[in-house]
């Protein structure tokens, strides 16, 4: 069951009187409690039927008191216990009497409470008698990191159901300037759609005027004028940059650099160089893999190592280590020896 699932049953009344939110991606966590949070209880109920706990202010006989009470002039009250990951859940080995105040409420939990544990950055051992107590008798719902190769696929997706368009070249472009942060992804996609129509599409250029990435010089259009070795538009690009230097700090281009030679070191090491093998093997859109082609027919597997190399040299350069060099020359000598 994915967030979405969820969030339809909520819609639906279909509650569940305990759940579990956990997991390394915080983005789906978000979704699900801040529905619960926001749209499960009108506001005239929320007054006497909702409590928000924070983990690392609270304990678990708090969150279980508030859990065990009655809702008023309301069929549910929730309990919402934000930052679960900062609670101290305590000893799960029973005393001698077999008592256990957490386990005793997760395995006959109220039916007219809803109880959430928002359980951020990290999985729930699933070795613990509360986490089998929840999954029995209540949700739990894991929520993981997308891989970078299916970030393009999750922002249409966003997109389509904010009822908007966007098309498979602006998302990778977003993908891979944003990375893999969906609650950055869908800041920055909200704050696109105030721009459109409902209906019309997100393109190329609403993404460059809006998002700081400039439609000539880019890191994108520095990795493609790499790949086919143009060094006059690479010099070109590196001046802009050094002109411009908040815009494109040296550790966002270094970074990036490592990431895209990375992923032509990949492309050598791969025997099945079909398209979508290969999308697959180095995590991008299929949208992007021919610039990966180019760039391995420029660079062969010896000069890629040496690249690698290079760049892991002058981000610790970059830094001030055995070097006084600005961050401009520092990249002109990066991009010379990646050229020759």
């Amino acid at each position: 069951m994915n967030a979405s699932d969820i969030i339809k049953d909520l819609k639906n009344r279909k509650l569940k009187p305990v759940y579990l939110l956990h997991g390394d991606e915080p983005y789906f966590i978000d979704l699900v409690s801040n529905y619960i949070e926001h749209k499960l209880l009108s506001d005239a109920e929320k007054g006497f039927n909702q409590t928000v706990l924070y983990g690392k202010d609270t304990d678990i006989m708090a969150v279980l008191n508030a859990a065990k009470r009655y809702p008023m002039m309301s069929d549910y009250q929730v309990v919402l216990v934000k930052e679960a990951q900062e609670l101290k859940w305590g000893t799960e080995n029973d005393d001698k009497k077999g008592l256990n105040p957490l386990l005793a409420y997760l395995e006959s939990p109220l039916p007219s409470t809803v109880l959430v544990f928002c359980y951020k950055y990290g999985k729930f051992d699933k070795r613990k008698k509360a986490y089998k107590a929840i999954e029995k008798s209540g949700l739990v719902f894991e929520s993981g990191t997308l891989y970078d190769n299916k970030i393009p696929g999750w922002i249409e997706e966003y997109v389509t159901e904010k009822g908007y368009k966007i098309n498979a070249q602006a998302s990778a472009m977003l993908s891979e300037y944003l990375g893999n942060d969906l609650s950055k992804i869908a800041n920055e996609l909200d704050k696109l759609m105030l721009n459109v129509q409902p209906g019309q599409e997100i393109t190329l250029k609403l993404i460059q005027d809006n998002i700081g990435i400039s439609k000539e010089y880019n890191v994108f259009e520095l990795q493609s004028a790499l790949g086919r070795k143009d060094a006059v538009k690479v010099n070109q690009i590196i001046n802009y940059f050094e002109a411009n230097p908040k815009n494109n700090p040296i550790v966002l281009v270094l970074g990036n650099l490592n990431n895209f030679f990375t992923k032509v070191l990949i492309y050598h090491y791969v025997k099945d160089k079909s398209q979508q093998n290969l999308a697959k093997e180095m995590g991008v859109s299929p949208f992007f893999v021919k610039d990966y082609e180019q760039a391995a027919r420029s660079y062969p597997y010896g000069k890629t190592m040496q690249i690698i190399h290079f760049l892991r040299e002058y981000d610790v350069k970059s830094k001030g280590v055995d070097s006084n060099t600005d961050h401009g020359g520092l990249m002109k000598e990066l991009m010379f020896k990646i050229l020759h």
